[in-house]
């Protein structure tokens, strides 16, 4: 079996104790973003599965908007990241 070189861990082990791996991040060509697809990626770059360029790189997103996401997951948890509750967790 062949496997890819690949700059950075192929796997690594969050504090729940489950493993994570590259294959557990959404597709790069991703388009609709759901909750579980926002928290994989943050959860990729907290943990150093990929670096924050690499994940702005990959699926085309703004670095504002990578941001927002972080803040949201670390104040409010994977909830916050839901569009339909932007009002409940994006206030002034």
């Amino acid at each position: 079996m062949y496997l890819k070189k690949l700059d950075g861990p192929r796997t690594v082990t969050l504090p729940d104790g489950t493993h994570m791996t590259r294959a557990d991040l959404p597709p790069s060509g991703t388009t609709r973003w759901v909750a579980s697809r926002k928290a994989a990626v943050v959860r990729g770059v907290l943990y150093g599965l990929l670096t924050q360029e690499e994940a702005l790189e990959t699926y085309g997103l703004s670095e504002a908007e990578f941001q927002e996401w972080l803040v949201a997951m670390g104040k409010h948890g994977i909830g916050a990241l839901k569009t339909t509750k932007i009002k409940k967790y994006r206030q002034p």
